[in-house]
């Protein structure tokens, strides 16, 4: 079986080459990857390349294919797992093994890590490791783009699940977000940030009673309140509110007013910048977690931190990268319960655009680039759909499909698309 992928080979060396695939063993599946969101993770990856820490340090030798956020189909089952998985069944994989024998131990993951499986491919071999830590997840939903976004879905289910506060005259901690408590997002209305929003208010167990998202790009701030509006969130026990804080004379104090003067439990802190850390430990209360969600591109981070408060005030700072095959089976039946990932992409693509958009993705505006890996056609916004189809008929039917669904990507529009690509 050949398969056409971009792989790594080193630092900003992304190849997009056609290549033959072994056979599969007993305790491998082959299978056909349909679509893959490209991450900021894909970008930072590529530009460290060996030096990043899921990035085998021979890489130039073995390079591996690049993508983690993918969806597919299986094309045939090896004998092991017969009894688990069939030809024609969808999928979904968690890319975080946490798999010890892995190409570099347990950080190990397909995107980054292995030389035939990775979401920015046609065809791939799914390997024992990811078999046998249980990483392939039966999709059986509908379309295939919400499968690819359950595992962002699953990064933002799992840093909720990895704060925590303390039980007071024990050393007991308790996991988890504060139920009926105040939450900060601090700059978060990129595509993660719409993500946590979108878990928040769909979960069904617990929430927080106040919810603040702020950012300094005001039209972000815009569509994010038009995709998860403060209407709906009241519906769930939440008062939400989206703030620009770059329009604040004084953040922090605004801030903590909002709280009702007393701070917020949870913060979560999307953006690698020290200046929003220092707000986000500004702005914590007692028994306050800090989560430290967005990944810096280089190892030497830093940012100022109030120990007095870690002293006294009992302040906690967590940080995650990623979730666990139960987050990502978590997003997936979420997503049978109404939550639509939709609202995360902002452009979709073919496979021979994965290279400049990983390449430069933090220059290039929007939400999730969605790639589909057999076909050809060039990263187009969602919002120019209808300009390109004054020329085209396919977009002009891709913005009416769009329009019909308040402006998002949806399972229509991309059975048209999958069903109308030849003509792109």
């Amino acid at each position: 079986m050949k398969t056409k992928a971009v792989r790594l080979y080193g630092k900003d060396d992304l190849r997009l080459e056609e290549f033959e695939l072994p056979p599969i063993s007993d305790d491998e599946i082959l299978a056909r990857v349909v679509c893959d969101s490209i991450c900021m993770s894909s970008y930072k990856a590529s530009h460290q390349a060996d030096t990043h820490k899921r990035v085998p340090r021979d890489v130039a030798q073995h390079p591996t294919i690049i993508g983690h956020e993918f969806a597919g189909e299986i094309v045939a089952v090896g004998s092991r797992w017969k009894d688990e998985f069939h030809a024609g069944e969808k999928f979904s994989i968690q890319p975080a093994l946490n798999y010890a024998d892995g190409p570099v131990g347990v950080l190990s993951a397909p995107g980054y890590s292995y030389r035939y499986i990775g979401g920015d491919a046609t065809y791939v071999i799914i390997p024992r490791e990811v078999m046998e830590q249980g990483c392939l997840l039966h999709y059986r939903g509908e379309g295939f783009f919400p499968a690819s976004l359950s595992e962002p879905m699953s990064c933002v289910i799992g840093a909720m699940h990895a704060n925590y506060h303390l039980t007071p005259g024990s050393y007991v901690h308790s996991m988890e977000i504060k139920d009926g408590g105040r939450m900060a997002l601090l700059a978060s209305v990129g595509p993660m940030g719409l993500a946590a929003i979108n878990y928040v208010l769909y979960r069904p167990d617990r929430h927080p009673s106040l919810l603040i998202v702020t950012d300094i790009d005001q039209g972000r701030l815009d569509r994010a309140a038009s995709l998860y509006t403060p209407a709906f969130a009241a519906s769930r026990g939440i008062t939400l509110r989206y703030v620009n804080t770059g329009t604040m004379a004084d953040p922090v104090a605004e801030l903590r007013a909002l709280s009702g003067g007393e701070g917020f439990d949870d913060v979560f802190c999307f953006a690698p910048v020290p200046a929003v850390v220092e707000q986000a430990d500004d702005i914590l209360a007692f028994d306050g977690c800090l989560n430290f969600f967005a990944g810096p591109s280089k190892a030497p981070f830093k940012a100022p931190f109030n120990f007095y408060n870690v002293h006294y005030a009992y302040t906690h700072v967590v940080g995650t990268s990623g979730g666990n095959t139960d987050d990502m089976r978590e997003a997936l039946h979420l997503m049978a319960c109404g939550l639509n990932p939709a609202g995360l992409v902002t452009h979709v693509g073919g496979l021979a655009e994965v290279i400049p958009t990983t390449l430069n993705l933090p220059s290039i505006p929007g939400g999730k680039k969605l790639i589909y890996t057999h076909i050809d056609m060039p990263l187009t916004a969602i919002a120019d759909f209808r300009a390109k189809g004054t020329t085209h008929p396919v977009y002009a039917a891709l913005a009416d499909i769009c329009d019909a669904h308040a402006g998002l990507w949806s399972i229509e529009a991309e059975e048209y698309l999958l069903s109308h690509a030849e003509s792109l």
